[in-house]
């Protein structure tokens, strides 16, 4: 492969490694007859920064490891990424992400019939507010991603011993989503989302409702705020 189609296609796999593990413990958590059966908040928000600790080393001997288009739009715009690979990098994001939820679907194909709650089944997938106030979510998921960004391009001018940033990232991402996840479930990242929520419309999931298109735009918009100012702040102070 080329350098520039490696590092894409490093988005998609480690996307897919991301939203199967983070999925996979929604999953977990959230369906009947699943041995993790109702575990709680703290158990998705570890699994999601151990997801993201895998993804990342999965992907980041082949590329940047972005695995977020919030994060592909910051680091352009902080000069630390090439504009002319933000759009492959976010298709490359979103298919893996589809990929990634078919997975979980797969993992737990018993489970869904067992599961009789619809809200259960969608949140498995793709994420939900906590009480519905679009301007108020919305501004939830900038500051996550805020925390995010600015977390992302501060550890840059650090120094870390070989191979210790991926689970420095991961810390901060369980620490966001103990903190700041129970409004909006921390989305911070378009992918995560909007590819589970491609791939909860389009596959035949047993007792699955409908897709809550209407709430798609939030974790989709909030995060590119939110990353668009973050590198703002970072571009001032450098």
């Amino acid at each position: 492969m080329s350098g520039d189609t490696l590092q894409i296609f490093s988005e998609f796999l480690g996307t897919l490694i991301l939203v199967l593990l983070g999925d996979g413990v929604c999953a977990a958590v959230n369906l009947k007859k699943s041995k993790a059966e109702a575990s709680g908040w703290i158990v998705i928000a570890l699994g999601w920064g151990a997801a993201v600790t895998i993804a990342v080393y999965v992907a980041g001997f082949m590329g940047p490891a972005h695995l977020n288009p919030a994060v592909t739009i910051a680091m352009a715009i902080a000069g630390n990424f090439s504009w002319s690979l933000v759009v492959p990098f976010i298709l490359a994001q979103v298919a893996g992400g589809v990929i990634g939820a078919t997975l979980v679907w797969l993992t737990y194909l018993d489970h869904w019939q067992a599961t009789e709650d619809k809200g259960a089944i969608l949140g498995t997938f793709a994420t939900g507010p906590a009480i519905r106030n679009y301007p108020a979510n919305v501004l939830t998921e900038m500051i996550g991603t805020i925390v995010l960004v600015l977390g992302l391009l501060s550890f840059s001018q650090h120094t870390f011993a070989d191979g210790m940033n991926p689970l420095v990232v991961g810390v901060l991402i369980v620490s966001i989503g103990l903190s700041l996840g129970g409004a909006t479930g921390y989305a911070i990242n378009p992918a995560r989302d909007l590819g589970p929520r491609i791939a909860h419309q389009i596959l035949p999931i047993a007792n699955k409702g409908d897709s809550d298109w209407s709430y798609s735009w939030v974790p989709v918009v909030g995060p590119v705020l939110g990353a668009i100012i973050a590198a703002g702040i970072f571009l001032v102070i450098m």
